[in-house]
């Protein structure tokens, strides 16, 4: 099976222009936002939009695709108005996902904001149920560093939220990054560590059930609960947590995609050949 990593590439001026800023960085499979990270607002994509950049997916051979959700969206929260919001914009998303042929939506569940974990809990697996998942696109919950109010920093909280949902299995998976584990406390670097990870996620949602990894390192040490990103192999986590990521059996099918900083004159093109490297 082909190794898949790619990138989170920008979208500005127009979708297809993703595909090229993807071959660029030497991405097989990417992530884009469907609208801006901080805010709202989802593109609407015609049909001839949708089926050209199929086209374009189909022909560079660059796949799965998956769309982050906007930062704004929030299934925790007690407040009805910030509830809604994110179940219409998750919506939008999914509607668009359907459109390109994107295959996965990933979102932060949430942050329960002083209401307590247990109605955090509950109110995401509402969330999830109010939404019309297309046939062929599934619904991600991703892993979180754990700060404050925020669900999902453990395996078993993500579980619950997928058991709380009525919607059915096959529609809900998840998306694990590395340096929101990193953060969260588990061990990447060391094997024995990292094999109680991997028997941690086999015992509290499936292995089947994940879909994708975000492959960032760490800026922070292990369980800061920070989300501070850094590049593949330069951080906390470091070239020999990476090695085990990558070459773990139970991850090597995965489409990997990489959210390392770009602002410091190092592109996804290095983080992508550090990668390339590191796979055995």
């Amino acid at each position: 099976m082909t190794f898949r990593v790619g990138a989170h590439v920008s979208v500005s001026g127009g979708v297809e222009k993703a595909i090229e800023r993807q071959k660029e960085v030497g991405g097989n499979c990417g992530q884009i936002f469907a609208g801006s990270p901080r805010g709202w607002k989802v593109a609407e994509y015609s049909d001839e939009e949708g089926e050209n950049f199929q086209e374009l997916m189909a022909d560079n051979d660059q796949k799965p695709y998956v769309i982050h959700s906007t930062y704004l969206v929030n299934l925790a929260t007690p407040k009805d108005d910030l509830f809604e919001k994110s179940v219409n914009c998750l919506q939008d998303e999914l509607d668009a996902a359907e459109k390109l042929g994107v295959k996965y939506i990933v979102f932060h569940p949430g942050a329960h904001t002083g209401s307590g974990r247990e109605n955090g809990i509950e109110r995401i697996a509402e969330g999830i149920d109010s939404l019309d998942i297309p046939e062929s696109v599934t619904l991600l919950l991703e892993n979180t560093a754990g700060k404050g109010t925020t669900l999902g920093k453990t395996f078993g909280e993500l579980r619950e939220m997928i058991d709380s949902a009525d919607t059915p299995d096959e529609k809900i998976g998840v998306c694990i990054d590395t340096c929101h584990a990193h953060a969260a406390g588990y061990e990447l670097r060391e094997e024995k560590g990292f094999r109680d990870m991997l028997q941690e996620i086999e015992e509290d949602i499936g292995l089947e059930r994940v879909k994708v990894l975000h492959l960032n390192d760490s800026k922070d040490e292990k369980g800061s609960e920070k989300d501070n990103h850094e590049h593949i192999g330069e951080g906390n986590i470091g070239e020999k947590g990476f090695r085990n990521v990558i070459n773990a059996e139970q991850f090597e099918d995965l489409p990997m995609m990489l959210e390392t900083p770009t602002s410091d004159g190092k592109s996804y093109k290095e983080n992508i050949e550090k990668i390339r490297e590191l796979r055995d």
